[in-house]
């Protein structure tokens, strides 16, 4: 009984610390490009959507769609950094102990 206690503790200690990294996500805010630049998404490390800038150039009306594709492939960068940073800081949080494949932290 008192390894279940002791795992009970470090469960809680786990627990507090997943709370505290959720915490610092929401501070961490992450750019992704596109067009050279032309295009910048920045997401907070939760993957909400904090500021879009779009260079003058890259606005035509007459071409919606280019604006289009250039935001998502902004967003999609930038998601994939923040996905990079959490996989990161989740390793820090798990002590280098691998997920089973499919799992993902903060749930």
């Amino acid at each position: 009984m008192k390894n279940l206690g002791q795992m009970m503790k470090q469960a809680q200690e786990m627990q507090t610390r997943m709370q505290q990294m959720q915490d610092a996500l929401a501070e961490v805010e992450v750019t992704g490009q596109s067009g050279a630049g032309m295009v910048n998404v920045t997401l907070n490390g939760k993957g909400e959507m904090k500021k879009l800038k779009l260079d003058k150039s890259v606005v035509d009306p007459d071409d919606v769609e280019v604006i289009e594709d250039l935001i998502v492939a902004a967003f999609n960068d930038a998601k994939m950094k923040v996905e990079q940073h959490v996989a990161e800081e989740t390793q820090k949080l798990m002590g280098g102990m691998k997920l089973p494949p499919g799992m993902k932290l903060p749930f």
